[in-house]
């Protein structure tokens, strides 16, 4: 994790599981950035009790409201978060909101795949269209032309159950929006990699391995990852992206993820 070192970082989906636990360990390294910036749902609520406790104790995390879902609090949240840097660039842009429901082949619904779609996959992308010029900007006022998350990235939260390949822990469930709604994630990534390489802002899909989640677990199966373990081993890979990695499929320990 040595080799991160960032100004600024906005992760969505901030308020629970990996998301949380991004946010803590960010404020947790040696040199943490400047601005870490936690967006949710509600960050007032309930479930942004932890958020909230973090706050109290790190002046440098801020809390904000963002809903994937619907453009006018990305945009709300884009702007808050332009005038909180002052003119400074947004370094690192994690999108890792995202939701799951448990579903069948024969059973899936319109509506189902509807909303998981809207949630995992257009929300990344508009998430990103509205903090593009902060990007670009961070990009810009970054000496030498290597991409790194350093510099500017894009990291969309994916998972190996979107790899048309392996198809992750299928007999666990077979979560078919969920699975669609990642395969699809995927190719947006690479659609960036391409698009914002110009830009000098790099791109990346990371699959967080399977997590102890309230999404990821059950009582009848324990997934075999703590959410530091995962955290931790993803933050890692961060610190070692360039150029060669942007538009790639990652899992949490640095292994390529097959599409």
């Amino acid at each position: 994790m040595a080799g991160l070192c960032v100004h600024s970082a906005l992760v969505t989906g901030a308020n629970r599981g990996i998301g949380l636990g991004i946010v803590r360990q960010l404020l947790q390294m040696p040199n943490p950035p400047e601005c870490v910036f936690a967006a949710c749902r509600d960050p007032k609520g309930e479930r942004a009790q932890e958020l909230q406790h973090l706050a109290s104790k790190y002046p440098n995390l801020v809390i904000m409201p963002l809903e994937v879902t619907d453009p006018a609090s990305i945009q709300a949240a884009a702007a808050r978060v332009g005038e909180h840097l002052k003119g400074s660039g947004l370094n690192l842009l994690i999108n890792n909101a995202g939701i799951a429901k448990l579903s069948f082949l024969d059973t899936e619904t319109l509506e189902s795949m509807s909303q998981i779609y809207t949630t995992n996959t257009i929300g990344p992308l508009l998430v990103s269209q509205a903090f593009l010029p902060l990007l670009k900007k961070a990009a810009q006022g970054s000496p030498g032309s290597e991409l790194s998350c350093s510099k500017a990235a894009i990291i969309n939260m994916s998972s190996s159950a979107g790899s048309i390949e392996e198809v992750f822990v299928w007999d666990y469930g077979q979560c078919i929006a969920y699975r669609c709604s990642k395969a699809a994630l995927n190719m947006l990534t690479k659609c960036q990699s391409l698009g914002y390489r110009e830009h000098g802002i790099l791109c990346a899909a990371l699959h967080p391995g399977w997590v102890q989640t309230d999404m990821g677990s059950t009582a009848e199966h324990k997934p075999p990852l703590t959410v530091d373990m995962s955290v931790q081993g993803m933050l890692n890979v961060l610190s070692t992206l360039s150029e060669k990695d942007t538009g790639t499929f990652l899992d949490w320990e640095g292994k390529v993820v097959s599409w």
